[in-house]
């Protein structure tokens, strides 16, 4: 049982990318509906938001919405509710300003095509144990390049002594990558630009006032972003 309460019981599901980089996986259906050791990728991120104690998820529906949608209508154990980007996908930046009325302060955000595995404590409750809502606009939860499967990235982040976060410079590895999991305050948000932009915008501005902060994960991390990561992932998964 937790020691306190989550920081927050809402989470948004990141889910209107057009998968371009699972082709030829998503050509018929939408990346976070593709399998990966017997269920849709989404579900994963899903179920783990049910186990942690999180009630509420808002998901966002670009490419194919209608297959997604028909697949999170069947979904149990979460109320959701769903974000329409279908007439233009917005990014994750314009993403989340489309569905703040949605979204309580704070909030969780994920991308819906994580899989993790968990250490001593889920990744929701060490994101709430980090959290101090007074110096963090939002908090990244990051992991080790050690603890990165399928990873061949140089790294995105470096953390001070106070756990703040700052970008990886030109020509060097950063020794920690963002897992595609946050917490995030409406703060963040607040005087964003319109229409699509990526959350870097929102990011580099919370860099420059020391409000971003990282939080490393005591699990493990599985990118996921081609078919030719879906095999060794479902081994690392089943133990094989």
């Amino acid at each position: 049982m937790n020691s306190r309460p989550l920081a927050s019981d809402t989470a948004m599901v990141m889910a209107a990318g057009l998968g371009k980089r699972m082709r030829p996986l998503t050509a018929t259906r939408p990346k976070p509906l593709v399998h990966v050791a017997g269920k849709a990728l989404i579900d994963h991120s899903l179920d783990r938001l049910v186990e942690a104690g999180i009630a509420k998820a808002v998901v966002n529906v670009h490419y194919l919405p209608e297959a997604l949608e028909a697949h999170l209508h069947k979904y149990k154990g979460l109320n959701v509710t769903v974000s329409d980007e279908r007439e233009l996908l917005l990014e994750t930046g314009g993403g989340m300003v489309k569905a703040k009325q949605h979204l309580p302060d704070p909030f969780f955000c994920l991308n819906s095509d994580n899989i993790w595995l968990d250490g001593p404590r889920n990744a929701f409750v060490e994101l709430t144990a980090a959290w101090n809502a007074e110096k963090m606009d939002a908090l990244l939860l990051l992991v080790r390049h050690s603890a990165a499967f399928n990873y061949r990235g140089t790294g995105d982040f470096n953390l001070d002594p106070l756990g703040r976060i700052s970008r990886r410079r030109a020509g060097r590895v950063a020794p920690y990558i963002y897992t595609g999991i946050q917490l995030v305050s409406q703060r963040l948000l607040r005087d964003a630009p319109e229409g699509p932009f990526s959350t870097n915008v929102l990011w580099t501005r919370a860099i420059e006032e020391g409000r971003l902060y990282g939080c490393v994960h005591t699990g493990e991390w599985h990118e996921v972003g081609d078919p030719a990561a879906i095999s060794p992932t479902e081994l690392r998964l089943t133990g094989g």
